[in-house]
């Protein structure tokens, strides 16, 4: 293999940073996932209902973006639930980016996060359809309860 080819399939930086989750980005990002949601779960979705939207941020919040040269692949929400919890929302990797760490990084920078803003439990939720998610929940740690 040359040197060239190598170049070609290097996998561009990861960027991940807060933003608005009224950025354009973030509800783009968001109405993907919504539009794959309804693809794995048809039966939860009325026909005509309304796309999902972000809420503004609360006191002790985060919404991540993961960038690859200047194109959004990735994010990821921390909300809280109470003063000692959060929970995990949001967290949606484009197709083309899978299997790339985007979605462990973001999960990543999450927990940490949570550590810094002095939770000591996160929660998440996710279907039971989507079991490359609850296989990186995983392998992260995480545990079913």
């Amino acid at each position: 293999m040359t040197d060239s080819a190598l170049m070609e399939t290097a996998i561009a930086p990861l960027v991940i940073e807060p933003v608005d989750p009224m950025d354009l980005q973030a509800l783009a990002l968001l109405a993907e996932a919504a539009r794959e949601a309804r693809t794995l779960y048809p039966e939860l979705f009325a026909l005509g209902s309304p796309a999902p939207t972000n809420t503004p941020l609360g006191e002790r919040e985060v919404y991540l973006l993961a960038w690859r040269e200047d194109v959004a692949v990735g994010c990821g929400a921390l909300r809280r639930l109470d003063g000692q919890r959060g929970e995990l929302r949001r967290l949606f990797v484009t197709p083309q980016a899978r299997r790339e760490g985007v979605g462990r990084a973001l999960l990543a920078r999450l927990e940490a996060d949570a550590l810094a803003l002095g939770y000591r439990r996160l929660l998440l939720e996710t279907g039971t359809r989507q079991k490359p998610a609850a296989a990186l929940y995983r392998a992260a740690g995480w545990r079913r309860i």
